[in-house]
């Protein structure tokens, strides 16, 4: 059975009505497995992680983008994380016995739906981006939903309308895509500074020269009272989740700060959790190294951290 793994991000927090509604939704159409909710207040985001054969993927997609349509209104959304519309970014993950590029497709066909029929505008990213600057979100989400009208005007989405609109102004865009394997890693600082959460986001993503196969950005928690760096581990072989949180570690401590927890945002693999383990105890085996690897990462600081709910292979 192929199976492909989808990471759709609302613009809205899960304990809001408009989400609800959207699970809601998706749970009354039973096509395919929710594995996993995730989110917090101040990003005014929830992750939704859901697997399944490409068919019923697809499917539950297309109801999930008509849903949020329908109860989010984005001229009224505020919040920590950058976003573009009520579905803002839609990545499509090979899981089992399928390619990224045959991933791809089934992407290009959920874009199509969300432009063509419910007329929202679409970038297209990752392996499905039509020039290489496409690629990369942060490109396509620069100035954000404010930005929209202009991003509109001087670069064209790949599907949906060009122009526009109050329905616009209440959907957003959205971005879709197929990718590999993405780790949501985000680290809490011993301050409320946001430029230092920044500074330290800039020293280690890739592009500045920091970190291979990183991308972070540093923001306010008002909920947590502190300042993060977010990260995007986008290849967890490059850089591991105890290579980005040692270096975090590092960084701060020039600044005369301390790390003081870890947050993943939805599921990842064993493989990432285990290679953390075998970093901080290569002695330990089985769960203890991903206990003693949760511990290291100081996962349990903000919310509990229970090992067998975050593995994305025993939900599969």
């Amino acid at each position: 059975m192929k199976l492909i793994e989808a990471v759709p991000n609302i613009s809205a927090a899960p304990s809001s009505a408009a989400c609800q509604k959207i699970l809601h939704a998706l749970q009354q159409a039973q096509v395919v497995r929710l594995l996993y909710v995730d989110g917090n207040p101040d990003a005014n985001r929830t992750v939704l992680t859901l697997a399944g054969t490409p068919e019923q993927v697809l499917k539950s997609l297309q109801i999930l983008y008509q849903s949020a349509a329908q109860e989010i209104d984005m001229r009224m959304h505020h919040g920590a994380h950058p976003r573009l519309g009520a579905v803002d970014v839609c990545p499509l993950v090979p899981i089992r016995n399928i390619t990224l590029q045959e991933t791809a497709i089934i992407a290009e066909q959920l874009a199509q739906f969300v432009g063509k029929q419910l007329k929202i505008p679409v970038y297209l990213y990752e392996e499905n981006a039509t020039t290489s600057q496409r690629k990369n979100l942060a490109f396509l989400r620069k100035g954000e939903y404010e930005n929209l009208p202009e991003k509109l005007k001087n670069l064209p989405p790949d599907f949906g309308p060009q122009t526009f609109s109050e329905r616009i102004a209440k959907t957003g865009a959205s971005v879709i895509g197929a990718r590999n394997f993405l780790i949501a890693f985000n680290i809490s600082l011993s301050t409320t500074d946001v430029t230092v959460a920044q500074e330290i986001a800039a020293v280690l993503r890739e592009k500045n020269g920091g970190l291979p196969g990183v991308k972070a950005i540093g923001w306010y928690m008002p909920h947590y009272q502190c300042a993060q760096v977010s990260f995007n581990i986008v290849d967890f072989h490059k850089s591991g989740l105890a290579t980005v949180f040692e270096a975090c570690k590092q960084e701060a401590q020039k600044r005369n700060i301390q790390v003081t927890a870890g947050e993943l945002i939805g599921l990842l693999p064993e493989e990432a959790l285990r290679a953390a383990g075998a970093f901080y105890a290569p002695q330990l085996v089985g769960d203890a190294q991903l206990q003693r690897a949760a511990t290291e990462l100081l996962l349990n600081k903000i919310r509990p951290f229970i090992l067998h709910e975050r593995i994305l292979e025993n939900h599969l």
